[in-house]
C-alpha cells in the first residue's frame, strides 16, 4: 500500500454522523451492530493499522501509525462508542498479530481481512479461567466474559493457560451462537457492545492458531500502556458530547456567565485529555520505559474529563440532557458504563504511585 504520510483518517473523518444516527437504533435494540462496522470498514480503518503484511499501511514511522490510530479511535468513539468499543478490539488483535504473528498467520489475517472480518480480544474470565489440556494440539475449556462482540465479531484472541508455562493468546472462531450468551447484558450504556459471555469449551488449539509464545501477551510496556487506546474512544465519546452540548445551550445559558464558565471548564477538561492521550499514544509508540505510568495517568485524566463534561451537560441543558432518544442521553449513558473499565481507581493509584518514585516526564522538563 501507499507509504505516502497522509492523514489516512481523512477519508474517515465523515463516518461519526452516520455512526451516530445507527447508534440510536442499536441502543434502543441492542444487537451486534454490523450495519454500523460495514461504515468502518467503508472508511478504510478497518484493515489500515494490520500488519503491512496483511494489507496494512505502510506509515514512514511508528509515530505516525500512532497518530493515526489515535485519531481513527476518537473519530470513530465521536460516532458510536459501542463500536468504538468493538473497533478498540480489533485494533488491539492487529497489533497482536504484528508483534507475535508468523509470516503464515499474517497471510492468513490479510485473507479474513479481505472478507471483513472483525476481531477481537478477549482476556477477562470466570474462574477457573480458560486452559489449554492435552499437548500440542490441546482443548481449551473455559469461557470468556465481558466479551465484546460475542457471538457477533469473526474471531478473537483469548489468553489461555498451560500447564507449566505463561498464558498464551489463542485465535478461536466467535460467532457461534451457541457459545454466545448476551442475555446477561442488559445495561442502560454500551448496549451494542454485546459484551457477553462465550464458551471455549471442546474449541481445539491448533498449533496455527497459537499467537506468539507463552507469557508474549503480558509483556509491558505493550500490555499496560495499551489502555490508551481505549482512553482515545472515550475521548472521541466526551469529544462528542461537549459539541451536543454547545449546540443545545439554550440562549439564555450562553448569556450567562455561571454557564459559560461551566462551558469553558469542559472545554479545557476535553482538550487536556487529548495532549494526555496524544502523549501517551507517543510513548506507547515508542515503546518507552514510562509509557505505563503515562498511559495508567492518562486514564484518570479522561475519566475526569468524562465526569466533568457530563456534569456540564446536564447544568448547561437541563432536563433535555435525559430525554430518551436525544444523542446526548445516550452519550452519557455509553460513557458513565465504558469509563468504569478495568479499574480506573487502582490505575490512577499506580500512576500515582510511580510518580512519586520518580518524575516520569520527558528528561528535559521535569519537576524531580
Amino acid at each position: 500500500m501507499s507509504s505516502k504520510p497522509d492523514h489516512v483518517t481523512d477519508s474517515a473523518g465523515g463516518i461519526a454522523e452516520a455512526l451516530a444516527v445507527l447508534g440510536q437504533r442499536f441502543d434502543a435494540s441492542p444487537r451486534y451492530p454490523t450495519e454500523s462496522l460495514r461504515i468502518v470498514i467503508s472508511s478504510g480503518l478497518h484493515r489500515v493499522f494490520a500488519p503491512v503484511g496483511a494489507g496494512g499501511r505502510r506509515f514512514e514511522t511508528e509515530q505516525a501509525r500512532y497518530a493515526a490510530m489515535k485519531d481513527g479511535l476518537r473519530i470513530v468513539g465521536r460516532g458510536d462508542l459501542s463500536v468504538g468499543r468493538l473497533f478498540e478490539g480489533h485494533v488491539n488483535a492487529l497489533l497482536l498479530f504484528g508483534w507475535y504473528g508468523s509470516e503464515e498467520q499474517i497471510s492468513w489475517l490479510g485473507k479474513m481481512l479481505d472478507r471483513g472480518a472483525w476481531f477481537g480480544v478477549w482476556a477477562t474470565e470466570p474462574q477457573p479461567g480458560v486452559s489449554i489440556t492435552g499437548g500440542e494440539e490441546g482443548m481449551l475449556s473455559g469461557s470468556k466474559m465481558f466479551a465484546s462482540g460475542s457471538g457477533g465479531l469473526d474471531y478473537a484472541l483469548i489468553t489461555a493457560a498451560a500447564p507449566g508455562a505463561d498464558r498464551r493468546v489463542v485465535i478461536v472462531p466467535a460467532n457461534d451462537g451457541d457459545r454466545s450468551d448476551t442475555s446477561g447484558w442488559r445495561v442502560r450504556g454500551m448496549r451494542a457492545s454485546v459484551s457477553g459471555t462465550y464458551s471455549l469449551d471442546g474449541i481445539r488449539a491448533e498449533p496455527q492458531m497459537l499467537l506468539g509464545a507463552p507469557g508474549d501477551y503480558d509483556l509491558d510496556p505493550r500490555f499496560a500502556a495499551g489502555a490508551w487506546r481505549f482512553c482515545a474512544v472515550q475521548l472521541g465519546g466526551i469529544e462528542a458530547l461537549l459539541a451536543e452540548t454547545r449546540q443545545a445551550m439554550p440562549q439564555a445559558a450562553r448569556g450567562d456567565p455561571v454557564q459559560r464558565a461551566r462551558f469553558a471548564e469542559a472545554l479545557t477538561a476535553t482538550r487536556t485529555a487529548g495532549f494526555w492521550v496524544a502523549e501517551a499514544a507517543r510513548r506507547a509508540a515508542a515503546e518507552h520505559a514510562d509509557a505505563v505510568s503515562i498511559s495508567k495517568l492518562t486514564r484518570s485524566v479522561v475519566e475526569d474529563a468524562g465526569f466533568k463534561v457530563m456534569e456540564a451537560a446536564a447544568r448547561i441543558v437541563g432536563t433535555r440532557s435525559a430525554f430518551d432518544g436525544e444523542r446526548m442521553d445516550k452519550i452519557i449513558r455509553d460513557l458513565s458504563l465504558y469509563l468504569r473499565q478495568a479499574g480506573p481507581d487502582h490505575a490512577r493509584d499506580g500512576a500515582a504511585t510511580a510518580f512519586i518514585e520518580a518524575d516520569r516526564w520527558d528528561a528535559e522538563d521535569r519537576l524531580w
